[in-house]
């Protein structure tokens, strides 16, 4: 299938250049995630993972999450990649965000860098940010990027990007 990118713009990075196989790594960037006036993570020791026509995910440490908001869920997945994912609600009184963040308790050797550190899908949270950008959600629900101004696409998860 031939997909016609987004023109690349000066600071931008597109994510047509992303690795296949996925590929992990640090980064310094200020991640923070706020929901109903609380904050639920705020870090700058993030993962992030890169694959051809996603945004990045960004893993945060638990360490620099409210983890007491968190509970661990009965829901699991398979990653290719990344092995065995498990998932967490949050839970903020009588509100509860089933599903909302997963991780990797015991990741692939190449992804050992994301070993229990925690991502976020964007859309049920009041804010994400990356380095004080609001972020949009990867479209489609079922992935869980970031996007932000300096990324170019088209990013996977629009209607009829199934085969990308």
């Amino acid at each position: 299938m031939n997909v016609m990118h987004d023109p690349v713009l000066p600071g931008q990075e597109s994510v047509w250049d992303y690795p296949r196989p996925a590929v992990a790594m640090a980064t310094s960037r200020h991640i923070r995630i706020e929901h109903r006036g609380l904050t639920i993570a705020d870090t700058r020791a993030a993962v992030r993972t890169l694959e051809t026509s996603h945004p990045p995910s960004y893993y945060l440490p638990p360490t620099d999450i409210a983890m007491t908001m968190l509970r661990r869920s009965a829901r699991q997945s398979f990653c290719e990649w990344k092995g065995e994912a498990v998932y967490y609600d949050l839970v903020l009184g009588d509100e509860t965000i089933r599903d909302l963040a997963w991780s990797y308790p015991a990741p692939t050797p190449a992804f050992a860098i994301l070993r229990d550190h925690l991502a976020f899908y964007a859309a049920p949270l009041d804010r994400c940010l990356v380095d004080d950008e609001r972020v949009t959600p990867q479209p489609g629900g079922f992935y869980g990027g970031w996007i932000t101004a300096d990324l170019a696409g088209p990013f996977k998860g629009v209607p009829e990007s199934r085969f990308w």
